[in-house]
């Protein structure tokens, strides 16, 4: 039902430690650490985002695909500060996440404490459901009644 999109993940970001890319000279968006479970018809998405400005997050659905993108700007430094340490991230990250058989009209966000949170019902078309099983002699007797008022 709910499916990460990007398998390379750990290695983009071994790849963006040793080039030094976390200070953005990369291109390619920072992904975002997440959680997911489900808790009876309903999946709950968790993305850390600490010290993301509320106005910097997008969320957009097109189709199946859920896209988060978020921005964080780098601390302000005056002039003639050296910076000694540049460990936080900074930049523009993002997810995508395909919502297969989840209802995406119903979505719910809400930010607090760093964690942007999703909560996404299930479709109903992909609710189980039970299947009645109808007698095999009642569609005897239904076919035979018909096929004898025509005569």
């Amino acid at each position: 039902m709910l499916m990460r999109t990007d398998p390379f993940r750990e290695f983009d970001r071994l790849a963006q430690q040793m080039t030094g890319a976390a200070q953005g000279t990369w291109s390619r968006p920072t992904p975002m650490p997440m959680d997911a479970y489900r808790e009876g018809d309903t999946f709950t998405v968790c993305f850390d985002l600490p010290g993301v400005d509320p106005e910097k997050i997008d969320l957009n659905v097109e189709r199946n695909v859920l896209t988060v993108r978020a921005e964080r700007r780098p601390a302000i430094v005056a002039e003639g500060v050296e910076m000694q340490v540049y460990e936080r991230p900074s930049g523009v990250f993002s997810r995508q996440l395909f919502l297969d058989n989840l209802d995406t009209e119903r979505i719910e966000a809400k930010y607090a404490a760093g964690v942007l949170t999703l909560r996404i019902p299930v479709a109903e078309s992909a609710k189980p459901r039970r299947i009645s099983i109808g007698n095999v002699d009642d569609e005897r007797t239904s076919v035979e009644s018909t096929t004898s008022d025509r005569m």
